[in-house]
């Protein structure tokens, strides 16, 4: 059945941007919009930022390709202790029974770290990467979002999930999601008619939007947002829109008070976490005019990750003695409310026949949490664009790395 799953969400979801075969050409300037001030070789740099033969090293490397905001980390780190030991165990997959140093190779890995108990086991990094290096979490980015909703929940800066994205977007009135919940939001069932489809000979909405807020940086990418249209009734449907997540990240820079997104998630996040390192979102323009990407842009070292999927794990507590977020938001997001397989969460993916939540992005990036042994796994990848077996193979290997005693 979780191969089944995933084989459907590789093929049918884009997880927050393109899944292309290779970079595409520049389309034709659009004469109603500002010429873009990207230079051209920067943007067909982003236009390839996924093909295969590059996303090993531009995957780790996004503060080369676009403007940055700075999640900037302060105060006390979160240590984590290590029982450093060999991954002395075995998976199979598809019949064939393979090492860990198999999987690494076999699915397209540029650093693993996996924690038990509350202590680093293992810790990998390949490609020249190391513990300083910066990843782009892709869609996984959509995980940190929900976290920082339920940060402006219990501080009221949100008085209700139910209400309208409207009260807080007015902007948004009299389009696709006037009348739509934040709730619906979190869901991926806010029924906008948002395709998450990047053909870009035949581009529609996401695929322009991709182009002129992502590539150029000619348009705000939460911006489609104002004029999208309604397909279904709000709440009817599950359907996987970035979207969705870009007018989450509006609502929070909204309530923020004349902050951005970056400060909001410094200091609700990213500092009480314990971080040992500065993360940093990509933004869909420059100083000035452009947003965080909040739907796919977030990018942090590979410990750093682990210590939110350790966070998740222990409740919304960080090793540092902070709070992050309450043990019930944490239940409630991770909890399956629709969509393919499984189930989805408020922005979090749950797993089949078992208690653990991923948050995944684009292309293999997984934060992968397993309450019931304790483990986190965050693995940081370079998968071929669209569907790749490499998903059910992850999936294998998380599940004999839960099975590994580790002690």
């Amino acid at each position: 059945m979780f191969r089944i799953w995933l084989r459907s969400l590789s093929m049918g979801l884009a997880l927050g941007v393109a899944a292309v075969a290779s970079a595409y050409p520049a389309p034709p300037p659009d004469p109603s919009l500002p010429p873009s001030v990207v230079p051209p070789a920067i943007q067909q740099l982003r236009r390839a930022m996924l093909d295969p033969e590059v996303n090993a090293l531009t995957f780790r490397s996004m503060d080369r390709l676009f403007t940055t905001r700075t999640v900037a980390r302060s105060g006390p780190v979160w240590q984590l202790p290590r029982s450093d030991r060999p991954l002395d165990f075995t998976y199979r997959f598809e019949g064939v029974e393979y090492t860990p140093a198999d999987f690494l190779e076999r699915s397209y890995t540029n650093a693993l770290l996996i924690i038990r108990d509350g202590r680093i086991v293992a810790e990998i990094y390949r490609n020249h990467t190391d513990a300083q290096t910066r990843f782009i979490a892709w869609s996984a980015t959509k995980s940190l979002v929900s976290i920082l909703v339920g940060c402006a929940l219990q501080e009221g800066l949100i008085a209700s999930l139910d209400d309208p994205v409207t009260q807080y977007l007015p902007e948004l009135v009299g389009g696709g999601y006037d009348g739509v919940t934040i709730r619906q939001v979190l869901q991926m069932r806010s029924g906008v008619d948002y395709e998450e489809r990047y053909d870009f000979g035949n581009p529609g909405v996401a695929a322009r939007n991709h182009e002129l807020a992502l590539v150029t940086n000619q348009i705000r990418f939460a911006d489609a947002a104002r004029t999208i249209r309604r397909k279904h009734p709000p709440g009817a449907v599950w359907e996987y829109k970035t979207l969705d997540t870009a007018v989450l990240g509006w609502l929070l820079e909204r309530v923020s008070h004349g902050s951005n997104l970056a400060a909001f998630a410094a200091q609700r996040l990213w500092e009480p976490l314990g971080a040992e390192q500065d993360a940093f979102f990509i933004m869909d323009g420059p100083p000035g005019t452009g947003r965080e990407f909040s739907g796919a842009g977030f990018n942090a070292t590979l410990r750093d990750l682990g210590r939110v999927g350790l966070m998740m794990l222990n409740e919304g507590m960080a090793g540092t003695g902070r709070r992050i977020v309450s043990a019930e938001w944490v239940r409630e997001s991770t909890q399956p409310t629709g969509g393919p397989g499984p189930g989805y969460g408020y922005q979090w993916w749950t797993v089949p026949d078992s208690r653990a939540y991923e948050a995944l992005g684009l292309q293999g990036q997984y934060i992968h949490v397993d309450p019931e042994t304790r483990t986190v796994v965050v693995k940081l990848s370079y998968f071929p664009p669209g569907r790749s077996p490499a998903e059910e193979e992850t999936a294998a290997f998380f599940a004999a790395v839960a099975r590994w005693p580790a002690q």
